[in-house]
Order: C-alpha cells, then sequence, then structure tokens
C-alpha cells in the first residue's frame, strides 16, 4: 500500500473544508500523531507516520508507526499484547497533524516505559525558576523488563 491512497492535496479551501483526506507530510515524510483514549480522552502518546504507516493503520484498524529511532515501521503492542485499536482518526485544519483515538489491548498500557500514558510527569519550575519533571502521581501498569526484557 502506498500513499496513492491519499488525495492530491488542493488549495487551501479544499484542505480546510473539503472531503478529500490529503496528510501534509513534513520534509522527512512524516506526519504527528497525537493518540488518546478513546473512552476517557487522555493523552496517550505522540508518534509520527509516514505515508505507508497511515495508510496500513486506515487499512487494518490498529496503530501503525515510523520510528524515527530506528527507521523502520511498528505496530504499536506487537511485542507487548498493548495493540491501539483505531476508533476514530481525525486531522487538524490544514491537514498536517492527526489525532488517533484508540482503545488499548492487554493490560491498557502505551508506554514502553511502563505508564498507561507517556505523559506521566509534568514539568515545573523550581524555586530558582528552572524547570524540572514530576510525576503525576500515575502508577507504572507493568513492568517493562517483564514485557520487553529491558527497561
Amino acid at each position: 500500500m502506498s500513499d496513492t491512497i491519499f488525495a492530491a492535496r488542493g488549495d487551501k479551501t479544499d484542505i480546510e473544508t473539503g472531503t478529500g483526506f490529503q496528510p501534509k507530510f513534513d520534509t522527512d515524510g512524516l506526519v504527528a500523531c497525537v493518540v488518546t483514549d478513546a473512552d476517557d480522552g487522555s493523552v496517550l502518546m505522540v508518534g509520527y507516520m509516514n505515508a505507508e504507516a497511515l495508510a496500513r493503520t486506515l487499512r487494518t484498524g490498529e496503530a501503525w508507526y515510523w520510528s524515527r529511532s530506528r527507521q523502520s515501521y511498528w505496530k504499536k503492542g506487537e511485542t507487548s499484547g498493548q495493540v491501539q485499536q483505531v476508533v476514530e482518526v481525525l486531522t487538524d485544519c490544514d491537514q498536517d497533524a492527526l489525532v488517533l483515538r484508540v482503545r488499548v489491548a492487554g493490560n491498557g498500557a502505551t508506554c514502553h516505559v511502563g505508564y498507561r500514558s507517556c505523559f506521566y510527569r509534568r514539568v515545573e519550575l523550581g524555586p530558582d525558576g528552572s524547570p524540572r519533571l514530576e510525576p503525576t502521581g500515575d502508577a507504572r501498569v507493568y513492568d517493562p523488563e517483564v514485557v520487553y526484557g529491558k527497561s
């Protein structure tokens, strides 16, 4: 499958109000994808898709991404069993960002370090004004060493 399943980019009016899905991939061929829980709206992760990963996602109903670090495709949950079943794909007004609303199989976790969401820390300013990370209070859902054999 390839990017030919997507409509060619049209003019501003067509992109912003038309019915053709015309994703705009960046110079690396990627589009950012915010992943949320379909039931409670929690932000679970942010990933990137190229045209093929997006096409696989639409075709299979399971989330596929492009790993920028490994330079390869990955189906979320293929190793861990935490497959993301796609409920809905949304695009923004200029079609250069996506939101995937998903339900996560297995233990419901998304983060590879064991948390339900990859957003388990918040940025706060210390007394000296420098930013630091503080836990949100969410507990780990699983031990990554058990699932992946490493942390």
